[in-house]
């Protein structure tokens, strides 16, 4: 047994012995071959094709790699929309009972003449009074916001300004309130706001929503100070307010 593993083992060594040396006489054959001007062609064309190769590889590894990132998106995406599916069948399936039902369209029209007149009469109703609308002024936009110059905006921030908006709202919505409301309504106070609103009118401002400093001190707690007007300025710039002078006051027309 012990000579079994001595030949086996010989035997190996020879194999390996064999093979470095075919591959020193392949090394040698081909650097002979290398200098073989008949084949220089040839070598340099393999050459071209190897880098060719090599470049393509690099293309294909690449493009794997974007499809792996494409493929990882695609996945987060699918479970985004798995969940929203499941949030959107979980709320069907419990609307809330409070919530009003769509109202339903009956043409069931009766046959007799004496009940269609019933009916005829009971559908005339008196019209109904004509909600009247109080016009604001809209928020700016962070587009419109970019394009006020500088020098115009300064330290203002983008929050200070619609906030100055929705307060100026606030006051047209007070004062236009009190002058939709009947006169017999009204208390002494809101009497004597109701005419004055009303001497403040001119024909200028026929038509408009309009409001003075009075009524920003009435409706709102806004300091009508130096950031104030730079504000205004502002608003008249993106078209949210005009000025319309006269009679000693300044009335500032939502736009």
């Amino acid at each position: 047994m012990m000579k079994d593993m001595a030949s086996s083992s010989l035997e190996d060594l020879c194999f390996h012995i064999n093979m470095k040396i075919s591959n020193v006489k392949k090394c040698l054959l081909l650097r002979n071959l290398g200098k073989d001007d008949s084949r220089k062609t040839v070598l340099r064309k393999i050459r071209n094709d190897v880098i060719l190769v090599h470049d393509l590889l690099n293309k294909m590894e690449n493009e794997v790699k974007q499809q792996e990132k494409l493929r990882n998106l695609l996945k987060e995406m699918q479970k985004a929309a798995e969940r929203d599916q499941k949030e959107a069948q979980h709320l069907l399936e419990h609307i809330p009972c409070y919530l009003p039902k769509p109202a339903q369209s009956r043409n069931i029209m009766p046959s007799v003449k004496g009940q269609t007149k019933a009916v005829e009469c009971k559908s005339e109703k008196k019209p109904e009074k004509e909600k009247k609308t109080i016009k604001e002024a809209a928020l700016i936009t962070t587009e419109e916001f970019e394009s006020v110059p500088a020098y115009m905006k300064g330290r203002i921030k983008y929050d200070q300004i619609n906030a100055v908006v929705q307060e100026l709202n606030k006051a047209v919505v007070g004062k236009y309130k009190i002058l939709y409301q009947p006169l017999k309504s009204m208390s002494a106070p809101v009497r004597n706001l109701y005419h004055r609103f009303i001497e403040e009118e001119t024909k200028d401002t026929k038509g408009a929503f309009f409001i003075v400093e009075d009524d920003i001190k009435a409706f709102t707690q806004l300091k009508l100070d130096k950031r104030f007007h730079s504000i205004l300025s502002i608003l008249r710039h993106c078209q949210r307010v005009r000025e319309i002078r006269g009679s000693g006051l300044i009335r500032y027309v939502i736009c």
